[in-house]
């Protein structure tokens, strides 16, 4: 078995296999990804996509919620793909993160909900503000390279 296929066994087993979802508190707060220019910028201005929210979803999201380590599932490799709905609803519904799967599933403390990430580092506050607020935004996604994640393992 290669890296490739052992890590995306890793993230499926730690998102499956769990009878109760793990408890947030156990799990670090991670640290900022974004410098503290860009998260002023962010708070003060509109969010942008490549300089402020692409960063935050390469670093803690997208290792594993990409069409490879989960497939059927949240893939968030680029627009289209982070746009669906599954089972439980919509995961972005741009003007709407009381609605969006994504944004509840990264703040959320309640024992009954996946909290993300199940692996690594959960987002800042800060991290937490801006997704939020770009979502609120409409969550713009610019298609092309802009806008396609890079896997970072």
């Amino acid at each position: 078995m290669n890296i490739r296929n052992l890590s995306t066994l890793l993230c499926v087993l730690v998102l499956s296999s769990c009878a109760t979802p793990p408890n947030p508190e156990t799990k670090p707060m991670g640290e900022d990804v974004l410098s503290q220019d860009a998260i002023h910028s962010a708070k003060n201005g509109p969010v942008d996509f490549t300089a402020h929210v692409k960063p935050v979803l390469e670093a803690k999201c997208v290792m594993c919620h990409n069409r490879q380590a989960l497939p059927g599932h949240l893939s968030l490799e680029n627009r289209t793909q982070a746009m669906r709905s599954g089972a439980l609803g919509a995961y972005i519904v741009p003007g709407h993160p009381e609605q969006s799967l994504l944004v509840a599933n990264v703040k959320s403390t309640h024992h009954n909900v996946s909290v993300m990430p199940a692996v690594g580092e959960r987002l800042t506050k800060d991290e937490y503000a801006i997704l939020t607020k770009w979502v609120k935004e409409g969550a713009p996604w610019p298609a092309g390279a802009a806008g396609t994640l890079k896997i970072i393992r």
